[in-house]
């Protein structure tokens, strides 16, 4: 059906839409029902054809096999020019035939004019060629190595080379085909983008929005795929740093990531910092980088990379994970047995193996692993058993970023907590993980006149027990909940139900999970 003068045509993450003229950002998101978490920014791109045409120079060429790029050399040749025109007709085409030296895809109909004569190529070069000298049986050829033959190339000869994904020629045969082709476009040279969260921004046609990234998380990389996860556990990504060729988000920065995955980064790559400064901060490149020692690749983004290429500093991405995380940690067996089943993993109980028992444990630890081995094993305890907390993030920042790092609640969902001493009504607890050598514990929201029952205290490092964290179950007006005094205590937060801790005994181990209270 014909656009009207009353409508506007605009694509949302890659589908077209009609609206009616005057439409906002808002209303297309109505009418789409696209992914979006709200407060995200969301890209848009005018419609800008003949620039693009111009400044397109690079192109994806997504195969059965995998995905190449070809760089056009002179987008005015001849071949180049019907490169940019036809491109799309080439999708769909399979290999035609295969050799040592190149290989074809096609065959299909084009305005070329065959050449008779030898042609010599370098590897990895792209031409157009007429089997038979026929100019309906033309093909796409990619030289493999360096050599001479005739292939009736049009008479420009040479029109592109294959600048990434190399690699993937090699196992490409006659059972492959090209499945898509995308041209990758220098957004840096578009006038006319716009990244914003303000659902009333007006539409104009031609008009293309973004509203969230999809990203695959590598299976080479399952420990880092669930720092991702944690890190996007609310469905967004904060982008903390941008700049050319990459922007990062901060979240997890400081908690560990183990190396897993050596590969390069392309256009897309998202990886995680493994050591050094910026340790546990997480990446996303904007374009080809190489390997690096110190980033592990754990996923790709699959769809959205223009809202990458469009946010800027301070804005939140909506993002969606595949596979989705596997948690079970906070969950009762009831709840996530069902869903396990659906997806073709067995359960195994461990612990306090009732309906209600809440899971605190699970090996393997990462959604990955737990596919790969379609088993997992679910330690739970008791309702009575699994403490909630609420956190100050707000009036003690740092004290709170240290009582999460040390329980491991920056990416999880419950965290381990030893009891090592109990005396009258005050409950002492040491972390497992050693947190105390490289974080300080500067005094912050230190009780002045009482402390009440159920708040949560750290030692601050006034004192020589620094890092030690403590819990009162009455009030006091002399000492905080390690025992110290008002000065060298932290007050981080509340345990919602203390009396939960009445039946705890020394060398025991409690089980946390924050509640985060509800802004009204």
């Amino acid at each position: 059906m014909p656009i009207t003068s009353n409508e506007i045509s605009v694509e949302v993450n890659g589908q077209k839409y009609t609206l009616p003229a005057g439409s906002t950002l808002g209303d297309s998101l109505k009418v789409s029902g696209a992914p979006y978490v709200e407060g995200t920014a969301i890209g848009i791109l005018k419609e800008t054809a003949e620039e693009k045409t111009e400044i397109t120079t690079e192109y994806a060429i997504n195969t059965s096999r995998g995905e190449f790029r070809i760089e056009v050399r002179d987008p005015e040749s001849p071949s180049g020019n019907l490169w940019a025109k036809h491109f799309k007709e080439y999708q769909g085409k399979p290999v035609h035939w295969a050799s040592p030296e190149a290989l074809a895809f096609g065959p299909f109909e084009a305005a070329i004019k065959p050449s008779h004569e030898t042609g010599n190529f370098e590897a990895f070069e792209v031409m157009f060629g007429a089997g038979g000298f026929d100019p309906r049986n033309t093909h796409l050829i990619l030289s493999l190595k360096r050599h001479a033959a005739e292939y009736g190339t049009a008479e420009d000869g040479v029109f592109a080379e294959v600048v990434s994904g190399r690699k993937i020629l090699s196992r490409l045969s006659r059972e492959d085909t090209i499945l898509n082709i995308e041209p990758i476009i220098e957004w840096e040279q578009i006038s006319e983008k716009v990244c914003t969260t303000d659902l009333s921004t007006p539409l104009e046609d031609g008009d293309s929005i973004f509203t969230y990234f999809e990203v695959e998380l590598s299976r080479n990389a399952p420990n880092g795929a669930e720092h991702f996860y944690a890190l996007t556990r609310e469905g967004t990504f904060a982008v903390d740093v941008t700049t050319s060729s990459f922007i990062s988000d901060d979240g997890l920065k400081g908690e560990s990531a183990p190396y897993e995955n050596f590969e390069p980064r392309k256009e897309g790559a998202i990886s995680a910092r493994t050591v050094g400064y910026g340790l546990g901060r997480i990446y996303i490149s904007k374009e080809d980088r190489p390997s690096s020692l110190v980033h592990s690749v754990v996923g790709q983004v699959t769809k959205g990379i223009e809202l990458i290429k469009l946010a800027e500093e301070g804005q939140k991405l909506s993002v969606e994970s595949l596979p989705p995380q596997i948690v079970l940690l906070g969950h009762t067996f009831e709840e996530v047995e069902p869903v396990l089943s659906l997806i073709g993993v067995e359960l195994v109980r461990d612990g306090y193996t009732e309906e209600d028992g809440i899971i605190v444990s699970q090996d393997p630890p990462t959604t990955l692993e737990i596919l790969g081995e379609a088993k997992v094993t679910a330690y739970a305890v008791s309702k009575e058993k699994l403490i909630e907390i609420e956190l100050y993030p707000e009036k003690a920042p740092k004290s709170v970023d240290f009582f999460r790092h040390a329980l491991e609640l920056k990416t999880k969902t419950v965290g381990k907590l030893p009891v090592y001493m109990i005396y009258d009504d005050t409950y002492l607890f040491k972390t497992e993980k050693e947190v105390v050598k490289y974080k300080e514990i500067l005094p912050e929201n230190t009780p002045t006149d009482k402390v009440l029952g159920g708040e949560i205290g750290i030692t601050n490092q006034a004192a020589k027990r620094m890092g030690t964290i403590g819990v009162r179950i009455g009030d006091d007006e002399l000492f905080g909940p390690t025992g110290e005094r008002f000065s060298s205590t932290n007050i981080v937060g509340r345990i919602i139900n203390p009396e939960k801790l009445l039946g705890v005994k020394e060398g025991e181990t409690i089980y946390v999970t924050e509640i985060v209270r509800k802004q009204t």
